[in-house]
């Protein structure tokens, strides 16, 4: 199935998204020629009556200002957004909600069930939250890009693809079609000395489908060497120039908590370049 639907999350609280984000995603929409959405809250905090006395702090007067400054990320983000799809030549939409800072995840899983493909950051500064919903949550393939700096725009000349013969991989390839068509070159890369793949030929096999897209795609092996998945397919993607990396993402959700597996938590906590992760 084609991407031609895409959400984009902004955070407005308790920092904004960073610009570069909004830029990289209008990029990546741009190159597969679809529609882009924004989607911003206004965040309203909650805190109980119990916890601070009013006589000591205005609370209402904190909440009010948060709530305040949210709002003006949020409208800041939006018409950034909106500036950065014009000059792209985009179809979009922008969308404001209101809702208290517990519920933003929900927001964002409600409304990424209703589109092709999610695109959320991950912010240096507090957890991945937002970014575990979504991906457990919608039922889609999510993209998370990381917020920290970045010298060079979202292209995609080279994708990784992350290959254990599981079910979570397979259905990463099969979501990450259209994005692996658009691709120069791909990368399979299969970590030996770490678990048994179930197949001895599957990497080949899948090569094999994923050529018949009309994709060039290349096969590596690399041994685990006493380190991590996480900490090799970081290192394979970096040594190859990757753009981007296609993963499956391992774990479940125990009521608001993630049980997330290795791999998938450790290049979720700080991803070190764009991840599409399909679940």
């Amino acid at each position: 199935m084609a991407i031609k639907d895409v959400l984009l999350t902004l955070t407005s609280y308790p920092e904004p998204t960073p610009v570069s984000v909004i830029e990289d995603a209008v990029s990546f929409a741009s190159s597969l020629g679809a529609h882009i959405a924004a989607i911003a809250c206004e965040a309203r905090v909650e805190i109980p009556g119990t916890f601070l006395s009013s006589s000591l702090v205005d609370v209402a007067g904190i909440v009010a200002s948060e709530a305040r400054k949210s709002l003006k990320n949020a409208q800041d983000l939006l018409t950034s957004f909106e500036s950065a799809a014009e000059r792209a030549g985009l179809l979009h939409e922008k969308i404001l909600e209101r809702c208290v800072t517990y519920k933003v995840s929900d927001t964002f899983v409600e409304y990424s069930r209703l589109r092709d493909l999610t695109i959320i950051s991950v912010p240096d500064s507090y957890n991945q939250w937002y970014a575990e919903a979504v991906i457990f949550g919608s039922g889609k393939p999510t993209l998370v890009l990381p917020e920290r700096h970045r010298t060079n725009w979202f292209e995609l000349k080279t994708v990784v693809v992350a290959w254990d013969f599981s079910r979570t991989a397979a259905r990463a390839i099969a979501d990450a079609m259209p994005v692996l068509e658009k691709a120069q070159q791909v990368r399979v890369v299969t970590v030996f000395n770490e678990k048994a793949l179930g197949a001895r030929n599957s990497a080949e096999e899948v090569a094999k489908n994923i050529s018949r897209h009309g994709v060039y795609v290349t096969l590596d092996e690399v041994g685990a060497a006493a380190r991590t998945i996480g900490e090799v397919l970081e290192s394979h993607a970096a040594s190859c120039g990757a753009d981007a990396l296609v993963m499956g993402a391992y774990g479940h959700s125990r009521l608001r908590e993630f049980i997330l597996g290795g791999a998938t938590r450790s290049l979720l906590a700080s991803p070190p370049l764009p991840i599409l992760f399909s679940h």
